[in-house]
């Protein structure tokens, strides 16, 4: 048969904006495909997932974690054995190891898969005037708690500056978490969604940095703050840890690379982004709270778009 007649399972890259930045071929499939997910725990779009349906002229489904992790092989690749299915994905498919998993699993159950590329953080972050082949490891900032403070990160940070290369680090997001109580209980009561800011990001380097003390990222080191990549209102400020930890980034998503060794036109390019006397700077504590309101009025909230989501599990609710 034709490459076309074949039934699939597809992974969809979005791209990091709205409904628009799916490519062409990707639309394509979306409008063929009997059923198509929106996978809403890894990362979010800047628009409702409403506006996906209207636009595609398809049905959107939301798939929380437990959907793709422990529900894939009854409702998504099993069924893509009969049928056209499709998994969209914010970013690249390949961005996150739980797509790559998908298709690991898609072959140990003999169901043809193909993926749909579209931009991600990893590559538009080239967006601050920084080169990508002068980055090192990307690594991961957590949220902090009171027992769980991890900073194995610190190695790969410590390399990165060490071979002059910048360090992406990819921060926090909390979508249908349970605290340790409510897990231990059983209890199916999620936590509000949490999206970690450059702000809190910064701190925490700060903090992992007084502990190691080797210079990898203190007050003075330079870095590059960004949120809402490839949206309109795109922001971008370069300047120290310290300074970042005042910007006001405004609503999510938000990352931070930590500067290696530049050129000089990478050089040029960062300082049109320099913190300054009138760059906008956070009134709340972890530069958090104080967008949240706005957030939702932007998006018509992708945070009510996850409360949305647990609510429609049965005997779920949100704290």
């Amino acid at each position: 048969r034709r490459l076309s007649s074949i039934i699939m399972f597809y992974l969809i890259g979005l791209g990091l904006y709205d409904e628009k930045d799916i490519t062409v071929r990707g639309l394509e499939i979306v409008k063929k495909c009997s059923k198509v997910y929106l996978e809403a725990y890894t990362a979010i779009l800047m628009v409702d997932h409403t506006k996906l349906s209207e636009f595609y002229g398809r049905e959107v489904i939301l798939a929380d974690r437990e959907l793709v992790e422990q529900q894939c092989e009854d409702l998504l690749l099993n069924p893509a054995k009969e049928e056209d299915i499709a998994l969209l994905v914010v970013g690249d498919p390949f961005a996150a190891t739980t797509h790559t998993d998908l298709v690991t699993r898609c072959k140990q159950l003999q169901v043809p898969v193909q993926a749909v590329h579209n931009a991600s953080i990893m590559n538009a972050i080239g967006c601050c005037g920084l080169q990508l082949y002068n980055f090192g490891r990307t690594v991961s900032i957590v949220f902090f708690t009171d027992s769980w403070r991890p900073d194995s990160f610190y190695d790969k940070l410590k390399a990165n500056k060490a071979n002059g290369l910048h360090s992406l680090c990819l921060v926090d997001i909390k979508v249908k978490e349970q605290s340790i109580e409510n897990l231990m209980k059983g209890r199916k009561i999620f936590e509000p969604p949490r999206y970690m800011t450059v702000n809190q990001c910064a701190r925490q380097l700060l903090e992992v940095e007084a502990k190691h003390g080797a210079g990898v990222c203190g007050p003075e080191s330079m870095a590059v703050g960004v949120a809402r990549v490839g949206a309109k209102d795109q922001q971008v400020f370069y300047g120290t840890l310290a300074e970042l930890s005042t910007v006001d980034f405004g609503p999510p998503l938000h990352s931070l690379v930590l500067i290696g060794e530049t050129d000089e036109i990478e050089q040029d390019v960062l300082n049109t982004f320099r913190v300054t006397d009138t760059t906008p700077r956070v009134t709340t504590a972890d530069g958090e709270a104080q967008w949240t309101n706005q957030f939702e009025l932007l998006t018509k909230s992708a945070a009510q778009l996850m409360y949305i989501l647990f609510l429609d599990d049965e005997d779920v609710a949100c704290t």
